[in-house]
């Protein structure tokens, strides 16, 4: 299957049960759920699915889990991410060998500190490793690491597969500025749910989506009028959306879209140590603003 590299693909939550492991029959439920409300593809294993926590072996069963459930309907991307460049490169092959249709490069964990010719080996590895089609994924501030346009530009010229760029520095101009560079050699996709529209009207193509785990006929309705130019109905949406979208951009991110998960019914609120779930003031504050755009939800737009 072919990768468009465009629309709403939301960056898949990996959910655990009681005893901390993972739920398979229903993060493939989740899947065909996310696909039937008009998701474009499915993410796994990135930040928002807690890859870090992840044994090999577990995140090799949850890439499986999703290729079956989708089939054909859908393109599965695999996250790869590691300690080591080693480690990367042996879950970029795996993947491939899963079945998986694309893989999302991560920088390194950990090493906050590399300059570009280590980063560079790194992620130029990793996209070496398989002839998937590859998205690079820049979140500086969650990873120390910033891949400048002009060194996204030495990596596209270099490497064919590099087909898409996920754009997480939530500074909008880097969307213009790698367009600006590259054209329309890389796609590019807003990685911060907050500033979706912005990134769109930037010219970004795509949207690796947090809340859509909870929300994706929302996530993808206010996509395609920010794309269509259906300026009145973004903005309704989009003001309707930002105080949950907003729970993308801080650090328990991942506990807050899980929360709005099992407010919807569609998921749980458990995390994987050293994650923990939110407690007393926290809690009741989130809750609350859940609740109140739940109730408020917009089903006119949609």
């Amino acid at each position: 299957m072919k990768i468009e590299w465009q629309g709403v693909m939301p960056a898949m939550t990996t959910c655990f049960d009681a005893n901390s492991k993972v739920d398979l029959d229903f993060m493939a439920r989740h899947c065909r759920w996310l696909v039937d409300n008009g998701c474009a593809g499915i993410i796994a294993l990135g930040s928002l699915g807690e890859g870090a926590t992840l044994e090999f072996d577990e995140k090799l069963a949850i890439l499986k889990a999703c290729v079956r459930a989708v089939g054909d309907r859908a393109p599965v991307v695999a996250g790869v991410s590691a300690l080591s460049t080693a480690e990367a490169v042996r879950l970029a092959k795996a993947a491939a060998e899963c079945g998986c249709h694309g893989l999302m490069v991560l920088p390194p964990y950990v090493y906050a500190s590399g300059d570009w010719r280590e980063m560079k080996a790194h992620v130029a590895a990793i996209i070496e490793a398989t002839t998937l089609p590859c998205m690079l994924y820049n979140n500086p501030i969650a990873y120390g690491t910033d891949f400048l346009p002009e060194q996204i530009r030495e990596l596209a010229e270099e490497h064919e597969n590099l087909q898409a760029v996920k754009e997480s520095s939530a500074d909008v101009r880097r969307v213009t500025a790698i367009r600006a560079l590259v054209g329309d050699r890389l796609r590019i996709f807003v990685g911060v749910d907050d500033v979706i529209v912005e990134g769109v009207n930037a010219g970004a193509v795509g949207w690796v989506a947090g809340l859509a785990n909870a929300l994706p006929r929302e996530s993808v309705a206010l996509f395609n009028y920010a794309k269509d130019g259906e300026r009145d109905k973004a903005f309704e949406l989009y003001r309707w959306f930002l105080p949950l979208l907003r729970m993308d951009t801080v650090p328990k991110f991942v506990q807050l879209i899980k929360l709005v998960q099992q407010e919807v019914g569609m998921g749980n609120a458990r995390v994987r140590p050293p994650r923990l779930e939110l407690v007393g003031e926290e809690l009741a504050g989130a809750l609350a603003t859940i609740r109140a755009a739940l109730e408020a939800r917009p089903a006119a737009l949609l």
